[in-house]
This record gives C-alpha cells, sequence and structure tokens, in this order.
C-alpha cells in the first residue's frame, strides 16, 4: 500500500528525514512516535501524497471554518464529491440523506448535540472531534491522523481512536502520546535524528528502544498484550 525507499523528505531547504525505507501493508494501524519536530508530520504528509485519492486526510492544522455550523464543517470532507451547485443547496437546506450522513458520522464522535452550532462556540475537543469526523465522512480506505486527538482527554482520546479503526482497517497516526500509541496501535514506528530508529509490532518492542526516542520523558511500558 505505501512504499518508501532510500527517501529523504523535507520541505524548502529544511531536510527532516533522510534514508528512508518503509513498507506498510493493508489492514495495519501504526502509530508514527517521537518528540515533538523529529519528522512525523513530515513522514505523514508524504504517505498522504502517495495515495491522495485513497487517503481519509486528517490534519493537525484543522481548518475549519470558524462561522459554520458543525454539520456544514463535517460535510465539508464530501465537497470534492458533488456539483458546486449540489454543495451550494445543502449550505442552504441540507438534503435528508446528507443530514443523515453526517449525524451518523456526529453520534460515533459525541457530536450529535453540536451539529447547529457554529464551531468557533464549541472547545478545543470538540473541534478537533468535528475535525476527525469531517475526515471519516469520507468514502476512502486508508485513515492518516496527525495528533487527531491531543486535545482529548485521557478517556475520550482512545475511545475515539477505537471508533477511527472500527471504520478503516489501515489506518496511520502520528502521535506524541506513546501511552496512547501503544495500547490502540498493532505497529510502532520510533522517529529520532531524522531517521527511523525502530519499527516494530507491538510485543516485539523493547523499553531500551523507546527510551532511544524519548529521551526527555520516562517511559512506562505497562501496555496490554
Amino acid at each position: 500500500m505505501f512504499k518508501l525507499q532510500n527517501q529523504s523528505l523535507g520541505y524548502g531547504n529544511k531536510l527532516v528525514l533522510k534514508d528512508i525505507d518503509l513498507e506498510i501493508k493493508p489492514g495495519e494501524v501504526i502509530a508514527l512516535v517521537g518528540e515533538s519536530g523529529c519528522g512525523k508530520s513530515t513522514l505523514l504528509s508524504r504517505l498522504r501524497e502517495l495515495q491522495a485519492n485513497n487517503v481519509a486526510w486528517c490534519p493537525q492544522q484543522m481548518g475549519l471554518v470558524p462561522v459554520l455550523s458543525v454539520f456544514h464543517n463535517i460535510y465539508a470532507g464530501t465537497l470534492d464529491c458533488h456539483s458546486f451547485f449540489y454543495n451550494l443547496r445543502n449550505l442552504v437546506r441540507p438534503k435528508r440523506q446528507e443530514l443523515a450522513k453526517v449525524e451518523e458520522i456526529a453520534l460515533q464522535l459525541g457530536l450529535q448535540d453540536v451539529l447547529r452550532i457554529s464551531v468557533d462556540q464549541l472547545s478545543g475537543g470538540q473541534q478537533q472531534r468535528v475535525n476527525i469526523a469531517r475526515a471519516m465522512i469520507q468514502d476512502r480506505p486508508i485513515f492518516l491522523g496527525d495528533e487527531p486527538v491531543s486535545a482529548l482527554d485521557g478517556f475520550q482520546g482512545p475511545s475515539i481512536i477505537r471508533s477511527i479503526t472500527e471504520k478503516y482497517s489501515t489506518c496511520i497516526f502520528a502521535l506524541q502520546d506513546l501511552e496512547l500509541a501503544l495500547n490502540e496501535c498493532q505497529r510502532i514506528i520510533g522517529i529520532a535524528n531524522g531517521n527511523i530508529i525502530f519499527d516494530a509490532q507491538i510485543d516485539e518492542l523493547s523499553e531500551m528502544q523507546l527510551s532511544s526516542i524519548y529521551k526527555h520523558h520516562p517511559i512506562r511500558t505497562h501496555h496490554r498484550s
């Protein structure tokens, strides 16, 4: 599904990752982990470019429209599926079938009671769930999320990740929260110093490997088996 061979990645004139070799197969739930600025977002963006038409994309910079309702911000995930006039009609008076699609996703993410509220009235965590919903409404086989639940608490975050992985068999998340990655993903790719330091299934990871990329944080490995 994804394959990188000896690739160097960056933006502008800045090299972020070098000599990257990576293969990802359908059906995997993967976390890209590492400290802030290590290149997780850069790698995730490259993966998105490789499968642009097959990816439901949930960016870290949400780009929601504050004055529009939650419904319209979620519906925006399907804009490229319809004509300009169809989208315009739904801006003014949503069609029943489109409202039903949005309501289904909203219910999964606990947004069903705020659909008619403008996004600027929501909390940061609610806005992040709208961002996720906008991606989830897209009928595509792969979910890519860049810190999708960073504003959610320790209960909501894992619950939302599970909602995503129940809908998408192939998921790749860039996550700062190592414990979340260990508990909710199958495979961990650790990034540091411009390289992939390790790439392993959860049950194959060692504390030494994790410590090699999290030099400033205590490592707790009491994740699920």
